[in-house]
Formats: C-alpha cells, structure tokens, sequence
C-alpha cells in the first residue's frame, strides 16, 4: 500500500487546509472536462446554450452546504452525528429542485430562479432545525435573502414560488429526521461476557457507545442495517489477529514524520467538517463541479446521493461494531500510543468508520467525475492507512470498512438509477 500523499483536492475544506498546507503540495490536475452529460440526466451545457443562461451566475447549493460544514465545525460535533446532518440538508434540496422544475415551467432566468428557490426554501427549513439558534436562523435568513436579492430587479416571483415549494419539502425531510430513531435512548452495550479480553470497553467507566443508536435508525436506501454484513474479524489470539496487533505496535514504536502527517491530514475529528463533510466539499473545492458545469440540479443530487450514502455506510458499519465489540489496538497492547490529532475514537474497532465512509464516498464521486477514480481511490487507501499510523486500527478494520463502504455505495447508486427511490419525488 502506498504511503505518500496522493493529490488531495485544491482548495481542500478549511478545517483541514489550515492543518494540511505544510505538508500537501501536490496540485489538482484541472483539465477541463469533456462535454458529457455526466451521472444525471441533463446535458448543462446543452441547457445553458437552450436556456440562455450562463453558469457563471453561480450555484445556490455550495453555500448552504458550506455553511453546514463551517457549523458542524463550530459546534464540534461528533463524526457521527455530522455524517446524519448532512444528508437532511442535500435530500431535501434535491427532491425541492425536482419538485420545483415539475411545477414552475419555463426557462431562462425564470428556471434559475425556481432552482434557487427551491434550494434556498428547503436549505432554510433544515438548517434551521439542525441549528435552532437564534443567531443561526438569523444567518439563514440573510443567506436565503441574499440568494433572492441577487439578479437586477429582485426577488423574482419564480424564487418566492420556488421557495414556497422548497419549504414543504424542507418540513416533510424535518419530520422524517425526527422519526428516524437516530436520536432515541442509547441503550447498546457489550454483550454478557463483554469485559473479557478480546471486546471493546467505553474509554471511561459508564460512557455511552458513540454511536449506538445507528443500527436502529432508518437509512435512506438501505433494506436493514445487516445488509452488507462482513466477514468476521481474526479471532482474539488468534495468529492472524497477533499479526494485524503486532504490525500496529510496530508502526507505533516507530512512526515516521510522514506517517504522522498523513494521520494528521486525515483525523478530522472534532472542531472540523469531520470524514463526511470532508467528502462532501470535494466536488466544489476541488473545481470538478465548475469544470463540468453542473446544474443546480445535478449538483444537488450530488450532494443528496453522496450524503445519503454515507449515512447508510455508517449505519452498516455501526451494525457490525456492535455485534463484534472487538477490542482497539491501543488496549489490546497497552504499549500502543495514539496521538491527540486523531484521538482514540469511543466505539469498537471493527470495521473503520472512517474507511466505510471514504470508501462510499469516493464510489459516488467516481460514478460523478470518473476521470477522477484513481486519484479518488489513492485517497481512500491513504485515508485508511492513517487510522494504522494513528493507532486507533488493524489492517483488518480498514480492508473491511472499504469493502463495506463499496458494497453500500453500489447499492445506493443503483436504487437511485433505478427512478424509484427516496430521491425521486413521491
């Protein structure tokens, strides 16, 4: 496996620029696209030359998504509760675009201005119910008017429309997040027999699993929580199990300067847009959105299927976390060090959130920006590799988590092609 950086994108997630500059050097190869019409089903170029609109006038999208992230970041929240916020946010704008082009006929300016609407009506709803502070809402009201007021002579009355649309379907994405049992009494814990060695204990006396809700809660495209159940790790003791310890307890006794950097890179813990909101501003900070020209409404479907699978690869991953309760490297051999960039993650070890997720993520991107795949899929190896040089992973956890994360994301872009999923409007 590689250890050197591959290309991260330009212009990567604030958080993690500040952390990454001194060491990422590589640029972001930025051909321009080819004309294609890309993973959705509109040409935006096509569109633009039909409609005359030209797409410099910017996306109403990114920002929201933007300003999601910088919160998620601001309130520190954990991995796995970012990794269900954002998915609230891109479905609901998404299914709001879609609804708003099926009732707001007419192109050109009036078509821009529904998209827009649409997107700022349902990102105002579900923002507002994911950071219910007072000083937040008021933020979203300025960003939702500043969206209105863009173009000579606004709000436009195919805003105000697509907005009223976005707000319904922002309050149905609402009522769906409040029932979806991520938020229910955290009641997993070990297995009887769960303090032998071998099985994960909390990192402090009484503390609740982070994320033992999630095999409980309602995915997005899934069909139970099992459903890419994985293989079962290397017994405890086992040969193969002392192997993946031992390779762990070497890369602790002996970390490089450059393994340190790529743990660092990659922690993105708490205080940042964590793992999910990392992926998420690929596609924007990377350029790759502006070089194919995505509409408003293929961007948003980026953001609806790219979020929503994540969420879902979480939900698999945190299945088998708690049926295996299997023991981190770190108390496994007490000789083990982590470090405090990448901390010592407060559930079981196997499979790796953190592969689950990248691995999904990157799966979605390549379907999106396939000449794109194999700096994608470097990513996705180095990102694993960091969890190793951090200590907090077996190799075994990582080769898992992006078997997982894969197999989830096929499954997500399929049902989503398939015209008949909780993508398409009902």
């Amino acid at each position: 496996m590689r250890d050197h950086p591959p290309h991260l994108p330009r212009n990567a997630p604030h958080a993690l620029a500040r952390i990454a500059a001194v060491v990422i050097t590589l640029s972001l190869y930025s051909a321009c696209a080819p004309d294609k019409s890309g993973p959705t089903e509109f040409n935006p170029r096509a569109d633009a030359a039909l409609n005359g609109v030209p797409f410099t006038e910017g996306l109403a999208s990114p920002a929201w998504q933007q300003k999601a992230r910088d919160l998620v970041s601001a309130a520190s929240l954990a991995a796995v509760q970012a990794t269900h916020v954002y998915p609230i946010l891109g479905v609901a704008q998404y299914l709001a675009v879609q609804q708003a082009q099926a009732a707001i006929s007419g192109g050109g300016r009036e078509r821009l201005e529904a998209d827009r609407g649409a997107v700022a009506g349902a990102s105002f709803v579900t923002m507002s119910y994911l950071f219910p502070a007072p000083a937040s809402v008021q933020m979203f009201q300025d960003l939702l008017t500043a969206q209105a007021n863009a173009g000579p002579g606004q709000p436009h009355p195919a805003f105000a429309a697509g907005e009223a649309i976005g707000r319904a379907v922002g309050a149905q994405i609402v009522a769906r997040a409040i029932a979806d049992h991520f938020n229910d009494p955290n009641t997993a814990v070990p297995p009887a027999g769960g303090t032998a060695a071998g099985f994960w204990t909390p990192n402090l006396p009484g503390q609740l699993v982070a994320g033992g809700t999630l095999p409980g809660t309602t995915p997005w495209f899934l069909t139970s929580s099992d459903q890419f159940k994985p293989a079962p790790h290397p017994p405890f003791g086992s040969a193969d199990f002392n192997a993946a310890l031992a390779e762990i307890r070497h890369i602790s006794d002996t970390r490089t300067a450059e393994q340190i950097h790529i743990a660092t890179i990659w922690a993105l813990s708490n205080g940042t847009p964590t793992t999910s909101g990392f992926w998420l501003s690929v596609p924007t900070d990377s350029g790759w959105v502006a070089q194919h020209d995505l509409s408003e409404r293929e961007t948003t479907h980026l953001y609806a299927l790219l979020g929503a699978t994540m969420f879902d690869a979480q939900i698999g991953c945190w299945d088998e976390k708690l049926r295996s309760w299997l023991v981190r490297p770190w108390k496994a051999d007490p000789a083990i060090t982590t470090f405090l960039p990448v901390g010592m993650p407060n559930h079981p070890s196997y499979p790796s959130g953190h592969s689950c997720l990248s691995a999904s993520a990157a799966s979605v991107l390549s379907m999106f920006f396939p000449e794109h795949t194999a700096q994608l899929n470097a990513m996705v190896e180095q990102a694993g590799l960091s969890r190793m040089y951090g200590g907090i992973h077996y190799r075994f956890d990582i080769s898992a988590g992006q078997t997982l994360g894969r197999n989830v994301a096929r499954f997500t872009i399929a049902a989503d092609a398939s015209g008949n999923s909780i993508l398409t409007p009902h």
